[in-house]
C-alpha cells in the first residue's frame, strides 16, 4: 500500500492507494504544534477504524505547505511506517518543464496538483485548487507549466468579512436563490459564491485567450468548494476531488527508490 499525504494550511487530505487504485480517504484539521507521535497515533487510528494495517504501507508521497510539519511526518514515515517518504519539493522529478522565474518557489501541492491535472488530461490545462489560497496552475500541450494565479480563498475572504464588518456574521456557503440578494445572509452568499464565480471565469478566459494558440483548455478544479463553484460556471471542465493525492502517487512512482 502506498499512503499519500497532502499537508495544507487549513486540512491534511490522506489517501491509501492499492496499485493504481484509492481504498480509502481522510481529511483532517491541519495542527501546527502537533508531534509525529501524535499525528502517528491519528493515522492509526484512521487505519484501524477502515479495517487497513499500516503495517502493510510500502510507501509513502507527502506533500506540505506548513514548514514545522515538514519534518514531523518526514520522522512519522520513518519510525512508523519503516519507509523513507518521498517529500515533494525542489528537484523533485515531474516529467514538466517549468518556464518560471523561481522554480523552487513553486509549492508542493501545486507540483502535485499539475502534474496529475497534465497526466490526465494532457495539455493546455488549467488546474484550479479551492484551499486556503485559491490557486491557478498552467501547462502547456508539451507539459510545460508556464506560471499561473493565486487569489484568497472563499474562507478566509469570507472570515476576513465577518471580522471586520461588525454587523455582519458567519453563514453557509452556498449557493443563494438569486443573485440580487433580498436578505444579508444572501447578500453575503452572492457575494462571496457568485461573486468568486466571476473571478475565476475572468482568469481562467484571459489564461485562454493567452494560449490561444495551442487550442482547447481542459480547466480541472479540485479542493473543498470545487463542487459549489463548479455547478455555477462552465468555464470549469471537470472537478477531480483527489487531483492532489493522485498527483501524489504518480510523484511517488517516479521518484521511488529502486
Amino acid at each position: 500500500m502506498l499512503l499519500t499525504i497532502d499537508i495544507g494550511n487549513t486540512n491534511i487530505k490522506m489517501g491509501v492507494y492499492q496499485g493504481r487504485h484509492l481504498v480509502h480517504h481522510w481529511r483532517v484539521v491541519t495542527e501546527r504544534c502537533k508531534l509525529a507521535d501524535e499525528y502517528a497515533v491519528l493515522i492509526y487510528n484512521l487505519f484501524a477504524m477502515t479495517g487497513l494495517d499500516m503495517a502493510q504501507v510500502r510507501g509513502c508521497a507527502i506533500s506540505c505547505v506548513v514548514p514545522p510539519l515538514n519534518g514531523q511526518f518526514q520522522e512519522l514515515a520513518q519510525r512508523y511506517l519503516k519507509v523513507d517518504p518521498v517529500m515533494v519539493g525542489p528537484g523533485i522529478e515531474t516529467g514538466l518543464r517549468y518556464e518560471i522565474d523561481m522554480p523552487q518557489e513553486l509549492g508542493a501541492d501545486r507540483i502535485a496538483n499539475s502534474l496529475a491535472a497534465y497526466r490526465g488530461h494532457g495539455g493546455p490545462v488549467i488546474a484550479v485548487a479551492f484551499g486556503t489560497a485559491t490557486a491557478f496552475d498552467v501547462i502547456t500541450a508539451d507539459g510545460t507549466y508556464i506560471g499561473g494565479a493565486i487569489a484568497p480563498g472563499i474562507g478566509i475572504s469570507a472570515e476576513a468579512l465577518f471580522r471586520s464588518a461588525a454587523r455582519l456574521y458567519q453563514i453557509e456557503l452556498v449557493r443563494p436563490p438569486q443573485v440580487i440578494g433580498k436578505n444579508t445572509i444572501h447578500h453575503i452568499q452572492s457575494g462571496l459564491i457568485l461573486g468568486y464565480t466571476g473571478l475565476v471565469e475572468g482568469l481562467v478566459a484571459r489564461m485562454q485567450r493567452e494560449l490561444t494558440p495551442q487550442g482547447p483548455c481542459v480547466v480541472v478544479a479540485t479542493g473543498g468548494l470545487a463542487e459549489v463553484i463548479a455547478a455555477e460556471t462552465a468555464a470549469i471542465t471537470t472537478v477531480e476531488p483527489y487531483l492532489t493525492l493522485e498527483g501524489l502517487r504518480l510523484l511517488y512512482e517516479m521518484n521511488r527508490s529502486p
